[in-house]
This record gives C-alpha cells, structure tokens and sequence, in this order.
C-alpha cells in the first residue's frame, strides 16, 4: 500500500534514527552484557529510586482518572499545582495562573504545537548553533516551518554579542523570501550546559520585539543548575528565566512563551508531562483547545505530576540531592576527559551533558583519517565498540568533531561507557 509523500519522507528519515535502535538494545552487566552503553540520550537516572518511592505511595486515584477529566489541556488539579511551582521556580515578574498554562505529554508536544501555531508552512525560526537536535523535528516534521541555523563564528553564543549574529541571520533569510516567525533557545543550554546571562536574554527579548518575532524559551533543565567546583575561575552564569524580565519597554508579553516539564528536572522522560507557559496570548490558548486531544498527558501522569509539586519538603530534598549527585558525576567525567587529553568546553553547570571534542584526539592517533566525514566516521567506530553518543552534526556544531556525553548515570554505567569510548578512539 502506498504512503503519503509525508510519510514516504518520514519513512526514509526513520532510517537514519539510531536513537530508537540504541534504545531497544541497552546494556545490562546481568542480562544484556553484549548490549550498547547509551551515554548520548538526555535522561537522568540518578534518583529514579528516590522518584520511584514518591509515586507508588501516592498514587491514588479517583473515578474522575478513568474519564476525559477537565479536557486536554490538563486537569484543573496540575494547572493549578504546576503554576504555583513555576512561580517559586521560575520566579515570574507576574504570578503565572493556571489559565497561563497548557498541559502536553511532554515538551516536544509544546514546541510542535508552538511551531503550528505561530508559522505558516514556508515560514521559519531562528536556532543558534550548537542547538539541542530534535528541535529540528519538533518544529519542522508535521507542520512545514523551516529553521534557520545561526552560526556565531567564535562569539560566545550566550552572551549578549551573539544577538547581533541572531539579527544578521534573520534580515538574510528574510533577504532570500524566508519569513522568521520566532526564535527558539533552551536556557539552560543543551548541549552547552551553561545558562544564558540576564543581559543576553534582554538582548534577544528587545530583536524578537523589534521585529515582532515570537520568543520560545525552553526551561526544561531550570532546576538541574549546580555547583562546578571543578573549572575554577571560569565565570558561570546563574539561571535566569526569560519570565523574571519585567517585559514593560523591552517585548510584547504576547510574544514570550516558555516551557518546561518533568523529564529532565525529575529524570521522567517516561512520564511524559510539559508546560507551555504563556501568559499574555489566551488566543494561543483557546487555539490549542482542539489540537490538544492529541497530546494530551494520562491522567496517571497528570496525577502523579501534581502529587509530586504540591509536596514542597519532597521537592526542596530531591532537587538539592539531584544537584549535589549532577555535580558529582560531571566532576567525574571532567577528570575523564583531563587523564585522556579530551578537550571539553569548560564552565558547565546546568543540566546533564560534557560536550567534548573527540575529533582532535581521533586525529592525532589516527592521522590518515579523513576530516570531512569525521564525526561520521567516530560515531561508527563508537558503535562498534557498543557505546553511543550523540553527534555535534546533529546538533549543528560548528566545528568538526564535537559529541555530546550525557553523564547523569550510575557510577557503574558511566565508567563503562567511558571505557567504551577510549577503547573506539584508539582502536576503532
């Protein structure tokens, strides 16, 4: 039977996703030894015990769980738990409500609905390099939005010199008949690591303005911010949410939407629950109504998620242990990459990930290889040897050569995967 030429397209674009064939086969030291060591896909399994606990002794749920509820866009009970947790989190210039807020089974549910519901298929958003990967998919797959790539050339791109380069890539895609709808980041950054500085943020929040451009701020890693004890005298940004800005005289608040969710903060990628915190666009909202049946969250998700917010002492106890393990285990991978001559890009402290370059030292031990498909050529030799990493092409690196090391796991399998990885760059 013949296919759509959409799903002919994501048919062959299903080839190319290793991620779904890694996941299918994970290592297990007891029972699948021969199986791949994942140190490339964002999840943390650091406190899943500790989550775990919380969930099976709370979960009681009513009849109400087993029916369409308060409708699609979340029960009454989360909206209402998950906008007094933002507003201690995130602390807002104005107190997010529940109305502000739209529930989906999880954040690339929120940025796909963004993206359907801001540009017109042809139309585009702005994404500076490095960027987190999927958001290509997210934005483009279904809805006919393009992205446009923003290079920055050596410039920092979280401080305030890389709005300019921001500016240049719009007023080029829009030269060439390409019109920018909005411009997406994720603060904290994935795969830097790092937070972006108040004045960056204001810097950007002032060019969305000007050219009366949507701002999506992903925030899914606004808890997993930590002490680096490890890169002294490096400076490190604290986080600042795009919502803490009092927009009067910088950005149209209809124009600034933020997200996040359960996955990264509370390593429930499974869970499958976000936010899309909007606070002055209720037609936003109320146009999200019909689309929203298809992305609704269970009610046991639901349940669960507004049973872990509304309790305040558990919360306080797991993110401050979750901070103290994340730093721990990035210590750890940092005196990897220094007792093995890995260049890292230092002054990480947020989220989960060490992004380093394993092309230069691919090189040196390994001269005749060729630079132009390098990071293809590691990434294979890192299969080979059972250990998968997420590729710097994917994420529009740059530069040749970069990979992304999730360290937000158990000792044991992080040594391991660790291991994986020398043994493939010095014997592929």
């Amino acid at each position: 039977m013949s296919l759509s030429a959409r799903a002919k397209e994501s048919e062959k674009a299903s080839q190319e996703l290793i991620i779904w064939k890694v996941l299918q086969d994970l290592w297990d030291p007891d029972t699948k030894p021969s199986g791949i060591v994942s140190l490339g896909v964002a999840e943390n399994r650091l406190m899943h015990d500790i989550l775990s606990k919380h969930i099976h002794e709370n979960l009681t749920l009513s009849n109400h769980a087993f029916t369409y509820g308060d409708g699609a866009s979340g029960s009454n009970h989360l909206r209402k738990s998950m906008s007094r947790f933002l507003n201690k989190h995130l602390k807002p210039i104005k107190p997010i409500q529940p109305a502000h807020i739209s529930i989906t089974n999880g954040c690339s549910a929120a940025i796909e609905h963004l993206s359907w519901a801001f540009a017109n298929p042809g139309e585009a958003f702005l994404l500076g390099q490095p960027y987190y990967g999927t958001f290509i998919e997210d934005l483009t797959a279904r809805t006919g939005s393009k992205v446009v790539p923003v290079p920055f050339q050596g410039i920092d791109p979280l401080s305030e010199n890389a709005v300019a380069k921001y500016e240049e890539a719009l007023k080029e895609a829009e030269a060439k008949g390409t019109k920018v709808s909005g411009l997406v980041l994720c603060n904290p950054h994935n795969p830097l690591g790092r937070c972006y500085s108040r004045d960056a943020l204001i810097g950007i929040l002032r060019l969305c303005q000007r050219y009366q451009i949507h701002f999506i701020s992903d925030e899914i890693y606004a808890l997993s911010v930590w002490e680096n004890t490890v890169d002294t005298g490096v400076p490190l940004e604290s986080f600042t949410s795009c919502l803490s800005i009092d927009p009067d005289g910088i950005i149209d608040p209809s124009l600034v939407h933020v997200i996040w969710g359960m996955s990264k903060d509370f390593g429930a990628n499974g869970i499958r629950v976000g936010a899309l915190v909007s606070q002055a666009n209720q037609s936003l909202h109320a146009a999200l109504i019909p689309v929203n049946l298809y992305s609704s969250a269970s009610s046991i998700s639901d349940h669960a998620t507004a049973n872990i917010l509304d309790d305040d002492c558990w919360v306080e106890s797991y993110v401050a242990e979750n901070r103290r393990r994340l730093a721990q285990q990035y210590k750890s991978v940092v005196s990897w990459a220094k007792e093995n001559g890995i260049t890292y890009r230092h002054g990480v402290n947020a989220a989960f990930f060490l992004w380093v370059d394993l092309g230069s030292i691919y090189k040196s031990l390994h001269p005749d290889v060729a630079t132009g498909d390098l990071n293809k050529t590691i990434a294979t030799a890192l299969l080979r040897r059972k250990v998968f990493l997420a590729s710097g092409t994917a994420f529009g690196s740059e530069e040749p050569g970069w990979f992304r090391i999730v360290f937000s796991h158990p000792d044991d399998y992080l040594h391991e995967g660790l291991k994986r990885v020398l043994t493939a760059l010095k014997d592929p």
